[in-house]
């Protein structure tokens, strides 16, 4: 395994760290670090176009809460945290594949607090 890619993200008074997995994807965020994204809500997700055009690796709908993920068709970074529109239960769902490259330590709760429109901000920890 690689070194430890440890992530802080931070909106307004809110703040978590998450750490980074061995993706592609994870590799390419890491090196454009550090990122400011507007975020928008939907559902219990946040989400924000970056200037990234990245492959999909192991797509998948279905995520954990606390997944941070990227979306291709939207060239977005995604924060999960609960259920969107797109869920069928209480699992939180993309509006379609993904790429988890990363996961919220803690509660990712915290991110309800983060209003649509908000830039969040992506450092390295």
């Amino acid at each position: 395994m690689s070194e430890q890619r440890r992530v802080r993200i931070t909106a307004g008074n809110v703040a978590a760290y998450a750490l980074l997995n061995d993706t592609e994807v994870a590799k390419e965020i890491w090196n454009a670090l550090p990122l400011q994204v507007r975020m928008q809500s939907w559902g219990e997700e946040l989400y924000g176009a970056v200037s990234m055009h990245l492959a999909l690796e192991s797509p998948q709908e279905v995520v954990e809460r606390g997944d941070l993920a990227y979306w291709p068709p939207g060239h977005a970074l995604c924060i999960f945290f609960g259920p969107t529109p797109a869920s069928t239960g209480d699992e939180p769902r993309a509006a379609s594949d993904v790429t988890v490259f990363g996961r919220v330590e803690g509660d990712p709760g915290v991110f309800r607090l983060v209003k649509s429109g908000e830039k969040v901000s992506f450092d390295r920890a």
